[in-house]
């Protein structure tokens, strides 16, 4: 069934257990759908739509669906929510667009620089246009794919994204789909990949009306909500539903990747796991375009399974985030070793990772009181695994909010920016980290209820305990200024030890497109305050109090400071 209601505009809908569907059109009234009969592709049933399309203009229309009295609700595939997400969907047609982009080729994005933002604190606009003239910022770095944090629309003005609840719909404070289609194509037309957050484990508290079409919802709850029904009765639909959201992203939108939101949170018992049939959607979309298609699951599991190939009995995911390797850097640089940074606060955490991906591949996790994880496949390569020093959620999720640019000196900063450009993942940066930006970046809502404004702020204080942290520092998530604080200030890089740290991170970055991306690092060690690791004929060498190497050698390919200095081997 078509997504927004267009094509044939008879407006079809899922509701298995209705006994009366409307469609409410803006100034024209309430149609009666009628049950379509089952399919070889719906064998459950449950849809409805209009008989006969009416005679409607020319232009999209605002539409609605009353079910069993009740109503009318947003359509759960809506592609537009111009008045927010309790208001009425407007149509939108994504293939009226003409696009720009026929000879990108695509790439895959494994081993690729991805440089991961946040929409509406990425510029003071706030907007999809505005991010797309910041572009050539991210070309200089020798950025390779953005990744764009959730843009579903949510309750609200601005919020992280991951409280969305119309995944196929753009948040219109970004810009709307046509804005996002203009985002996409400025990125293909500078040779930048795009890769969306999608969140399919859950819903967000406000606007969800999923339920009142049919059992979206299965058993259980995570941290976030209840679980999205993915094995139970009636889950067929609920499943389709998730792949043709990837679907239109990646067919309809010119996305190049996903980046799957917290895939350890989906509850699916099946014997074909929800991940594995998107990587095959993936694939076969890859096959028919000729752009390869990039998934990238983000887990906490350390499981190989996620990228092995379906091949070998895994699902056949192209890239997964590896904590341990942020853990690491972190720990060491930062000297922090409460909560899950405890088991990484020696070296030899780095070293492991280093060496052999995870550094909990079945080891005991004092975090978790239990064993966790297992070793990686040999024949897996490290460009499967996504490393960073800083991300949303290691920023965001920390009480004030505050970057390591607020703890480390520049010489630590450069030896994390080393560490995360040069080691033998596919290495990710965090918008400004690049300038060692003073800036915040704050956990943020705007709930229009008061009370579910509270209840969030009270979860986020219930959060930070179990970290040791300071509840008296953590800012109020539903003030305003919480939000405004998180936005770049790009004066930053113009001053001079902002500028410093953009150099090089320039210089890094460059560096990078040398090394063959799959190439393993070699002779990893750690001596005397000094982590080093050979890797595609250079030697890395990062001091990790930020000082202390000495004067850099006459044939330093690279260096800053008595930090790190990279030499041809």
């Amino acid at each position: 069934m078509t997504a927004g209601a267009w094509g044939d505009r008879r407006f079809p809908v899922w509701a298995p257990i209705a006994h009366s569907v409307d469609v409410v059109i803006d100034q024209m009234g309430a149609f009666p759908l009628t049950p379509v009969p089952p399919t070889e592709d719906t064998p459950a049933g449950g849809w409805w739509e209009l008989a006969e399309a009416p005679e409607l203009p020319a232009h999209p229309v605002d539409y609605g669906f009353v079910v069993d009295g009740d109503g009318p609700f947003p359509d759960p595939r809506s592609l537009r929510q111009p008045s927010g997400v309790h208001e009425l969907s407007r149509e939108f047609d994504p293939r009226s667009h003409e696009w720009a982009d026929g000879t990108w080729e695509g790439r895959d994005l494994t081993g690729a620089l991805i440089y991961e933002l946040h929409l509406g604190t990425f510029t003071p606009e706030g907007t999809l246009d505005a991010a797309a003239e910041r572009l050539d910022h991210l070309l200089e770095l020798g950025v390779d794919a953005i990744e764009l944090l959730p843009v579903n629309a949510f309750n609200g003005t601005h919020n992280w994204g991951y409280d969305g609840v119309l995944w196929y719909a753009v948040q219109e404070q970004y810009g709307g789909p046509a804005a996002y289609q203009r985002f996409v194509e400025s990125c293909h037309e500078r040779g930048l990949a795009v890769i969306q957050d999608v969140v399919y484990n859950h819903l967000g508290p406000s606007g969800n009306y999923l339920p009142k079409f049919g059992p979206y919802l299965g058993q259980g709850a995570s941290t976030w909500g209840v679980n999205v029904n993915l094995d139970g009765p009636l889950s067929d639909e609920v499943r389709r539903y998730i792949l043709d959201n990837a679907e239109y992203w990646l067919r309809e939108m010119h996305v190049d990747g996903l980046r799957l939101d917290a895939v350890h949170a989906l509850q699916d018992h099946t014997a074909t796991h929800l991940l594995e049939e998107l990587a095959v959607l993936a694939d076969e979309l890859a096959g028919e375009t000729g752009r390869p298609r990039t998934l990238i699951a983000e887990s906490d599991l350390n499981d190989p399974k996620l990228v092995r190939t379906r091949a070998h009995h895994g699902y056949g995911l192209h890239a997964q985030w590896d904590d341990d390797v942020h853990h690491s850097i972190h720990a060491n640089l930062t000297g922090e070793d409460t909560g899950y940074y405890a088991d990484f606060a020696e070296p030899g955490a780095l070293v492991k990772v280093f060496q052999r991906g995870f550094f909990h591949d079945g080891t005991w996790s004092s975090f978790r009181e239990r064993r966790h994880g297992r070793p990686l496949d040999p024949e897996i390569p490290f460009t499967r695994l996504v490393a960073f020093s800083q991300d949303h959620d290691q920023i965001g999720n920390r009480a004030a909010g505050d970057r390591l640019a607020a703890t480390l000196d520049p010489g630590r900063l450069a030896v994390a920016a080393a560490l995360t450009l040069l080691g033998p993942f596919t290495p990710m940066l965090f918008m400004g980290e690049e300038w060692a930006a003073t800036t915040p970046w704050q956990f943020f809502t705007s709930h229009p209820e008061p009370e579910l404004g509270k209840v969030t702020a009270e979860g986020r204080i219930a959060e930070f305990a179990k970290m040791g942290w300071d509840p008296a520092v953590v800012p109020d998530p539903q003030d305003p200024e919480t939000f405004q604080r998180s936005k770049l200030d790009w004066s930053e890089p113009s001053r001079p030890q902002n500028g410093r740290m953009l150099d090089w991170y320039r210089v890094l970055g460059a560096l990078r497109r040398t090394i063959p991306a799959e190439a393993r690092a070699t002779d990893v060690a750690y001596t005397d305050g000094v982590f080093r690791f050979a890797r595609g004929g250079l030697l890395v060498e990062v001091s990790l109090s930020g000082s202390g190497l000495g004067a850099p050698p006459a044939d330093a390919v690279a260096a800053f400071g008595e930090a790190v200095r990279v030499t041809a081997v």
